[in-house]
């Protein structure tokens, strides 16, 4: 059977839904299945004492009824599986990335912020998920969604170039061909604290050469993607900054952003990274976090 495209079902929301509509675009896209995932265990209901479980159960698989009509009056014909599960959302959207092409979440959760995302499910499945996780907000570009460019930008990844880009140009690339879209890579770098012996400020650097070197190094990285995807317009950046910094700011005129997940399973924001997190919390457009 195909790996599906699964997409998380929370209690009625404009996220929820949104989240809906780009998972099924995407799992037409990939001529993928669709399965739609409930996790109703621990819902709050208003009901008598004792029939809280049925209630919240009947609650779920009418979430999920919905759901599936929506994503096959956009999608005709689209293999959609629904299933309820009787587990908290974490534990139920881990299991569902197991055997999963990606998984796709709303920004349920923002704590009160409407573009900040505080502590959510989302983050938890963006950083532990074994797949691509899509974390999904309005999108401000353009339409985002059925394969055609949308008033502006297209999609937008960023590059480390430090030897664990290749998954997330996979990603990147794999996407922009399906979706008719451009590609912007974006290479952010600083300069590398060394001070020298018996120094007590920093080595002198020349900000051309340095600028220069990474820009071919962008281009070395970037050189086999764009030779086996040449259908692909593809522009770049390598500039001198934050690289959450760009890509924050790069996704308000873009239609998706791609980021690598490179953070330590044991660090203090764990495998998600800064970067990537920051990206998460603050982008203007869907982002897509890819295990590296």
């Amino acid at each position: 059977m195909r790996n599906p495209v699964v997409v998380g079902v929370a209690a009625s929301s404009q996220s929820s839904l949104e989240a809906v509509d780009w998972a099924s675009d995407e799992a037409w896209l990939r001529d993928a299945p669709l399965r739609l995932v409930h996790a109703w265990f621990g819902e709050a209901a208003h009901a008598p004492a004792g029939q809280e479980t049925r209630l919240s159960k009947d609650a779920g698989a009418g979430l999920l009824e919905a759901a599936r009509d929506r994503a096959l009056a956009r999608r005709p014909g689209l293999a959609v599986a629904t299933e309820l599960v009787n587990d908290h959302p974490r534990q139920a959207l881990a299991a569902a990335a197991a055997d999963a092409l990606l998984v796709v979440l709303g920004t349920r959760g923002s704590g009160g912020f409407p573009r900040l995302l505080l502590g959510s499910t989302s983050l938890q499945t963006a950083a532990h998920a074994a797949c691509p996780v899509v974390v999904v907000r309005p999108c401000e570009a353009g339409t985002g969604t059925g394969g055609k460019a949308g008033t502006g930008g297209g999609v937008l990844v960023g590059v480390r170039g430090r030897g664990r880009d290749d998954e997330v140009l996979a990603y990147a690339f794999d996407t922009a061909r399906r979706r008719g879209l451009p590609l912007h890579a974006v290479h952010a770098w600083a300069y590398p604290l060394v001070t020298g012996p018996d120094h007590d400020l920093p080595l002198v650097y020349e900000e051309t050469d340095i600028a220069d070197e990474h820009e071919r190094l962008l281009a070395e990285v970037l050189a086999g993607r764009r030779a086996e995807y040449p259908e692909v317009t593809v522009t770049t950046t390598a500039v001198r900054s934050n690289a959450a910094r760009e890509l924050v700011a790069g996704s308000q005129s873009h239609q998706l952003v791609v980021v690598g997940r490179h953070g330590e399973p044991h660090g203090p924001l764990g495998r998600l990274g800064s970067t990537s997190q920051a990206v998460v919390q603050h982008a203007g457009c869907p982002v897509v976090v890819v295990p590296a």
